[in-house]
C-alpha cells in the first residue's frame, strides 16, 4: 500500500496541472474496503464560496450506524469549524500542488492527525495517509485508504 501512495504521489506531482476551471476532486468518493456490508464511508467534495471547497464524510457501521459530519475550505491552512464530529473539532487544508492537499485536523486546539491526500493522474482515485497524534507531537500510528470516485 506504501508503494501504491508513494507512485500515485510521484504520478501526481509530475503530471500536468489541472486547469482552473473546476476542483478535479468534486463529485464523491467511495473507501475501498473488503467490510462487509453496510459499513461503507462516503466522502463528497463540492464548491464552496469562489474557490474553495465543502467536505462531507458520510460513514456507516457494520451495525448500520450513521455519522454525518462536515467543513469548509479554502486551502489556505486556516482552521475551520468541523460540524458533527465528536473527536474534531477543526481542520486545516493546504493545497501542496493541484493534486496534493495537506489536512491537520485539530480538537479543542491539539493536532490530532496529519492526512496526506492524494489524487490520482487519471482523476479516478485518491489515496490518503492518515498519521495520527498524540497532542504533543509525537505520531502514535500511521493508516493508508484508497477512495474510488463514484460515477
Amino acid at each position: 500500500m506504501r508503494t501504491t501512495l508513494l507512485a500515485v504521489a510521484t504520478l501526481a506531482v509530475l503530471s500536468a496541472p489541472v486547469g482552473a476551471q473546476a476542483n478535479p476532486r468534486f463529485g464523491r468518493w467511495k473507501l475501498k474496503s473488503d467490510a462487509p456490508a453496510p459499513s461503507s464511508n462516503i466522502m463528497t467534495y463540492e464548491p464552496h464560496g469562489a474557490a474553495g471547497m465543502k467536505v462531507t464524510i458520510q460513514s456507516v457501521s457494520a451495525r448500520g450506524d450513521t455519522t454525518t459530519w462536515w467543513y469548509t475550505t479554502d486551502f489556505d491552512g486556516k482552521d475551520m469549524p468541523v460540524t458533527g464530529n465528536r473527536g474534531q473539532t477543526h481542520a486545516a487544508v493546504t493545497r501542496i500542488t493541484d493534486r496534493i492537499n495537506e489536512i491537520v485536523n485539530k480538537n479543542n486546539g491539539k493536532v490530532t492527525q496529519l492526512l496526506t491526500n492524494v489524487l490520482s493522474p487519471d482523476g479516478n482515485t485518491i489515496a490518503v495517509m492518515y498519521m495520527r497524534d498524540d497532542g504533543a507531537g509525537k505520531t502514535t500510528g500511521v493508516t493508508f485508504a484508497t477512495y474510488e470516485r463514484i460515477p
